[in-house]
């Protein structure tokens, strides 16, 4: 019997390293999928259109708004991000778990739509890691980098109303709990309970 997978959400501050912890879990994992978002920013060095992100102009983007394609959306730092519904439905009727990189607006829209969802929620142990790793990826404007660190402070109030949270100090070890979280999500009788009425007394 194959078991749907699991909706897994992952938010954090930029520079809390969640595009790191994503990729071990993935390469470990072969039964877990990453929903690509599409975005108006432009590509940061390496990136690739259609792995990291689908990259849109906004007049692209709001055509997917007005046609409800999107299963969340949210502008931060000017820009816009967004999750199309279809590809991440697909692969969890196909059995494999979907995980979702979106920022907390887009985490609380996922969560009314969908109660199921797993919410996740990275940080380091240290708030000044935040500001350390943002200033390493130079990529950013002093402005940006401000903007994004009072962001961070707003986020870290929502955090509470995740599921878990996972340090990231390490991303071994981060990458560890999150498939522990995972297995655990998928062993919940509520999530089984299908194979005791398979039983008959």
């Amino acid at each position: 019997m194959t078991e749907k997978g699991k909706l897994i959400v992952v938010s954090g501050p930029s520079g809390a390293g969640k595009s790191t912890v994503i990729a071990r879990v993935m390469k470990d994992d072969p039964d877990v999928a990453f929903s690509v978002s599409a975005t108006t920013r432009a590509p940061r060095k390496g990136e690739v259109e259609g792995r990291d992100y689908h990259f849109v102009d906004r007049a692209f983007f709001e055509k997917m708004i007005e046609n409800a394609e999107l299963l969340e959306h949210a502008q931060y730092v000017g820009d816009y991000y967004g999750t199309p519904k279809l590809p991440a439905f697909e692969n969890i009727e196909a059995g494999k778990s979907v995980i979702f990189d979106v920022e907390v607006q887009g985490a609380a829209q996922i969560k009314l739509k969908c109660p199921e969802a797993v919410l996740i929620f990275i940080i380091p142990s240290d708030f000044s890691q935040i500001e350390k790793r943002l200033r390493g990826r130079n990529t950013d404007s002093e402005e940006k980098i401000a903007r994004r660190i009072e962001t961070a402070r707003r986020e870290y109030a929502m955090a509470e109303k995740y599921d878990y949270i996972v340090i990231n100090d390490d991303p071994d070890t981060a990458a560890n709990e999150m498939k522990a979280i995972i297995t655990a999500e998928k062993c919940r009788a509520s999530y089984r309970k299908k194979y005791l009425n398979e039983v008959s007394l």
